[in-house]
């Protein structure tokens, strides 16, 4: 496994250099985006997972996530020393996989990233319907994109990783906790009721002809949600 560590404080940089190394992850280690930015150019096929520290001296690792999702499906997880709701959110938005807010225990990073790298391996050897259809809603597997009415509706990441997950439980009750469990497993403070409040909110604007009164995803009183009849 190769990992791509971006990190600008070279004595944090070294330490985790030789954690990963110590657990056989073969690392490519940049300290600024310029950098970064060649490695991805050059690299990006034989990268396996990002970690970007989010404030560097020339840029941030929000404009190397965005770089690394508009190309492939690569995980990154976000390393950082802000801790608030806006700058998690905005991490997720961008598509981030994990975000671990500094100081942290290394074993609490590698289980992350193993974690992380789980998921995707699980992903990458389903074999999922091609097409799912949803009302008017059609969903290409193949693709990872969303249409509503034949024109493609724009997804983050885990909005429409969200949406998948309704899609592949169609008339089943999904309750916070187990999309939660599905979307991030068991890591980071950011996950919590509230986050999933605002995805399942823009969801419905995307995708509802009435986001006000749902008919494709909705709510279920007291248990949680429910996409089909």
């Amino acid at each position: 496994m190769k990992v791509l560590l971006v990190e600008d404080d070279k004595t944090i940089a070294m330490g985790l250099e030789y954690s990963l190394r110590q657990e056989d992850y073969e690392t490519i280690l940049c300290h600024n985006v310029e950098s970064a930015k060649e490695v991805l150019m050059t690299q990006m096929d034989e990268i396996d997972l990002c970690m970007f520290d989010l404030s560097l001296p020339d840029g941030s690792g929000y404009e190397l996530c965005e770089m690394v999702k508009k190309r492939s499906d690569k995980p990154v997880i976000f390393l950082t020393a802000f801790d608030d709701e806006v700058n998690v959110v905005m991490g997720l938005d961008m598509g981030a996989d994990d975000y671990i807010t500094k100081p942290f225990r290394i074993r609490e990073l590698l289980s992350r990233i193993k974690s992380v790298l789980r998921r995707y391996n699980k992903q990458q050897t389903q074999q999922p319907k091609t097409d799912i259809e949803i009302e008017n809603i059609r969903i290409n597997t193949l693709e990872g994109k969303v249409y509503k009415n034949g024109e493609e509706v724009s997804l983050t990441a885990l909005e429409y990783r969200l949406f998948l997950i309704f899609a592949n439980h169609i008339g089943q009750v999904l309750t916070r906790a187990q999309l939660l469990d599905r979307i991030w497993d068991v890591a980071g403070d950011f996950v919590n009721d509230n986050t999933l409040t605002v995805y399942i909110k823009r969801l419905r604007e995307k995708l509802e002809d009435n986001p006000g009164q749902p008919t494709i995803i909705k709510t279920v009183r007291g248990m949680g949600y429910k996409v089909g009849n």
